[in-house]
């Protein structure tokens, strides 16, 4: 009998690993995204004041 709840219990610590690395994941690209946009921002504001 005791056999029984840890065979269901490993699906769920399994699931529960997936969920995390999948926000993680979401949560590391909006990162990346937020980053490129800021150095993207701040190349073209330094091209732009070089010209003056």
């Amino acid at each position: 009998m005791a056999d029984k709840p840890t065979q269901t219990s490993p699906n769920k610590p399994v699931q529960n690993r997936q969920d995390r690395l999948k926000a993680a994941l979401k949560a590391n690209m909006a990162k990346r995204k937020a980053q490129a946009r800021a150095r993207a921002e701040n190349t073209g504001d330094e091209s732009g004041k070089s010209e003056d």
